[in-house]
């Protein structure tokens, strides 16, 4: 970081406002009150995401909810790649500042300015913003979550299971890689695979009491027979 110059703090700063502003944005919120006229954060589980939109409104309301939700993570960390025009930064610096971009769009989807600082727990962000980093292991993981869901039709067990997969792969990828530029072999994207996973689980922790008490709601993608 000593070789950067003024413009590549201002450029790298700017990006994570951006990222930050980007996860702001309160999909489940707008959309509820728009075209239905409910704060989801006053209904169900009283969280402004995918699974609350799912539960309380239904498919049509939770698949536009998602996909915001899992671009403006993506977006906020591919943007990123503009510091690749910056002869300063190293690709080992544009993965980290990748990483950082993930936590800034999250805690703007967590604590987004624009709804009161009132949002959801960002797990399609999340999956956004990682698949902009490695995509291989966001399907390995989508695929495990799906997985789950289809036997338990627990959304919150197949996320916590699914994030704390992610270290898992992301350690067997890291031993199968041999690219100096691959991002598996940076130590901060191991060390923030882990932080995912144990925040995945601090922000599931009231799903985790529910599930233990055997009052978490189950959802079926597809209508019982």
């Amino acid at each position: 970081m000593g070789s950067w110059d003024i413009q590549t703090y201002y450029c790298a700063i700017t990006l994570m406002i951006i990222a930050y502003l980007l996860g702001s944005i309160p999909s489940a919120v707008w959309i509820g009150k728009k075209y239905y006229g409910i704060d989801i954060r006053e209904h169900g589980s009283k969280n402004a995401g995918t699974t609350n939109m799912l539960r309380v409104l239904g498919k049509r309301a939770a698949l536009p909810v998602f996909a915001i939700d899992y671009f403006k993570g993506f977006v906020a960390v591919m943007l990123i790649s503009i510091m690749n025009y910056d002869d300063t930064i190293n690709q080992a610096w544009l993965i980290n500042l990748k990483i950082i971009a993930v936590f800034a769009v999250v805690l703007g989807h967590i604590f987004p300015v624009f709804a009161d600082f009132k949002g959801g727990k960002g797990v399609a962000t999340l999956i956004g913003a990682i698949t902009g980093i490695y995509p291989p292991i966001v399907l390995l993981c989508f695929g495990i979550w799906f997985l789950v869901l289809m036997i338990w039709h627990y959304v919150s067990l197949a996320s916590i299971i699914a994030g704390c997969c992610f270290p898992v792969l992301v350690m067997i990828f890291s031993t199968m890689t041999y690219d100096p530029a691959a991002p598996l072999l940076s130590v901060p994207f191991i060390v923030f695979s882990w932080v995912v996973a144990i925040l995945l689980v601090w922000t599931h922790r009231k799903n985790i009491e529910r599930l233990r008490a055997g009052t978490e709601s189950k959802i079926y993608i597809w209508p019982k027979n």
